[in-house]
């Protein structure tokens, strides 16, 4: 039986001798050639587009809003499209509830967000910005003849959008007032023309939007305009991801060529840029129009002093 068992071991190793010299060459042939496919594995995903889903949220006019089709519209959606040009990119933006929009980036189910977020220290833990597209400050919204200030605001109803700049800056330092939050602005506006608040903090551009509106005909700005240390905003992205240096090339390349410009002052009349100097032909001479942080033309206001001084002369 051992002789058996033995000889049967034997002429098996001999029939699978060659068996398994036939695999080691196949093998030997499939490792020479994955170097190759790895390369151009690794070419087709470096020349492929750019595809970015951004999310926004549709209330904040004139950032991002909806038309009477759905469309989404605004300040922000054509510098979105402007940038994903620039980058020679596919970009989709969708509209998310405000609440939403810094977990739903960080569940994956977006890649930015664009949705006049303001960089502040606390978001900066939870997600990269980009450099600043705009700057702008916070207003007190109330109806004209009301005597209301931000000094007055102990014990008063006051509204703004939770997780906001606004609803920060009241809640840290008027926080005896009554503070009513709200997940759109829009929702807020309808409580203050309903007189269940008697005034409300907003950003400044989107708050002088709706005074332009016929239900904001009768309220007024109350006081000066509110600047803080977090009046800059950026796109958000998840920490770490390469795309915000992308975003930031391309909107240094468009504030480069005049294309932010041109948009920028499409909605607000200027550029926002900090001291940005354009120049401009008039009958021949060369004027340098010189327009301050605040979006103010320098050279305007001083002809406009030159005509009132030369009128009372």
């Amino acid at each position: 039986m051992t002789i058996s068992m033995t000889s049967s071991i034997v002429n098996k190793a001999k029939w699978l001798a060659p068996l398994s010299a036939a695999m080691l060459m196949l093998a030997g042939c499939n490792n020479s050639t994955a170097p190759e496919e790895s390369a151009a594995s690794d070419t087709a995903v470096s020349d492929a587009p750019i595809n970015v889903k951004i999310a926004t949220e549709s209330s904040y006019k004139p950032f991002s809003y909806t038309d009477a089709d759905g469309k989404l519209i605004g300040y922000e959606i054509e510098l979105v499209d402007a940038l994903c040009a620039q980058m020679q990119a596919e970009c989709e933006v969708i509209s998310q509830d405000w609440d939403g929009l810094i977990p739903g980036l960080n569940a994956q189910k977006f890649d930015a967000i664009i949705a006049g977020m303001s960089i502040t220290p606390e978001r900066k833990e939870v997600v990269d910005f980009t450099d600043p597209y705009f700057h702008t400050g916070i207003i007190l919204i109330g109806k004209k003849g009301d005597d209301i200030s931000v000094a007055d605001l102990k014990g008063q109803p006051v509204a703004s959008q939770r997780s906001t700049v606004s609803s920060q800056y009241l809640q840290d330092e008027y926080p005896d007032a009554d503070i009513k939050l709200y997940d759109t602005q829009d929702n807020a506006y309808l409580d203050l023309t309903s007189g269940r608040v008697r005034a409300m903090m907003s950003d400044k551009v989107t708050g002088i939007d709706w005074l332009k509106t016929e239900a904001g005909q009768d309220y007024e700005v109350k006081g000066q305009e509110i600047s803080t240390e977090e009046d800059a905003m950026g796109i958000a992205f998840r920490k770490g991801d390469p795309l915000v240096a992308r975003f930031n090339e391309a909107l240094a390349e468009l504030k480069f060529n005049g294309v932010y410009d041109q948009i920028t002052g499409s909605y607000f009349g200027t550029s926002t840029t900090a001291a940005a100097q354009q120049a401009t032909t008039t009958g021949g001479v060369e004027k340098v129009v010189v327009v301050d942080e605040e979006g103010v033309d320098a050279n305007a206001m001083i002809a406009e002093e030159e005509q009132t001084e030369a009128a009372t002369n």
